[in-house]
């Protein structure tokens, strides 16, 4: 059995009678891509936010690698890394500036360009993040958010804005990160996205997960209760065309 990285247990949040997560539970395993779906105000953001040490937390426990989060908030920082929404980073400041003083808050020393090449952004090294494209902010603010190694990464809807090809390479980036035995717990609107990537999701609605298991085992799960849609078998849609006309190479982004 695979090794549990992250509990979750019974954990809660309110605001004034507004339960905003209301004692939920979960586990994520060593390695893997959990997401999180649901819709606007289902308590997602909340609870990653908990786990991350940013709220505190009303009811419940969160540990991470056998450490309490409410207890040691300072020691889970230094296990996590966080990809936000609307990441921020300073203005007129090089991209491997911006490295070095990421790997220096944790006491890290690295070598910027070795981070940058991995997400063929190494000729934008002297660029300033201002001058960068959508796709390439969040590449360049998942790529900083791991200059720790940290044992688990959050990405809070990481793709959205981006254009069809940028999503995908952003994919193949959270497989690559996995691959490296980092768990990866995502929140996303795409169900497609959740799809691709995640190996387990947890659906939450009113502050409550209402399921929890794989992708496949949730679809079937649907079918058997007898649920029927007409269906179209493609070999393409445009989507697809969309990238083949495009370049499908990270290079081609602008």
């Amino acid at each position: 059995m695979s090794e549990v990285i992250l509990r979750v247990k019974n954990l809660s949040k309110s605001y004034g009678d507004n339960k905003a997560v209301d004692g939920i539970s979960f586990e994520v395993k060593k390695g893997e891509i959990f997401g999180i779906l649901g819709p606007n105000g289902a308590g997602k953001t909340t609870t990653l936010e908990m786990i991350e040490t940013l709220r505190p937390i009303d009811g419940g426990s969160v540990t991470i690698d056998g450490v309490d989060v409410s207890t040691n908030p300072y020691k889970i920082r230094g296990m996590i890394g966080v990809q936000p929404q609307t990441p921020g980073f300073q203005d007129k400041t090089k991209l491997y500036e911006l490295i070095q003083m990421f790997a220096a808050a944790y006491g890290e020393r690295v070598d910027p360009m070795k981070f940058l090449e991995e997400v063929n952004l190494k000729d934008k090294a002297n660029s300033y993040i201002e001058q960068l494209s959508g796709g390439q902010k969040q590449r360049f603010s998942i790529i900083v958010a791991l200059v720790h190694n940290p044992k688990v990464f959050f990405l809070d809807e990481p793709t959205t804005g981006l254009d069809p090809q940028a999503r995908r390479n952003l994919w193949k980036l959270i497989e690559e990160i996995q691959a490296r035995g980092i768990s990866v717990i995502l929140t996303t609107h795409y169900m497609e996205e959740a799809q691709m990537l995640c190996d387990r999701v947890a659906i939450m609605d009113s502050g409550k997960i209402i399921a929890l298991d794989t992708p496949k085992q949730l679809i079937s799960s649907l079918l058997k209760r007898g649920f029927t849609k007409k269906q179209e078998i493609e070999k393409a849609n445009l989507e697809d065309v969309y990238i083949d006309l495009t370049g499908k190479a990270l290079a081609r982004e602008s």
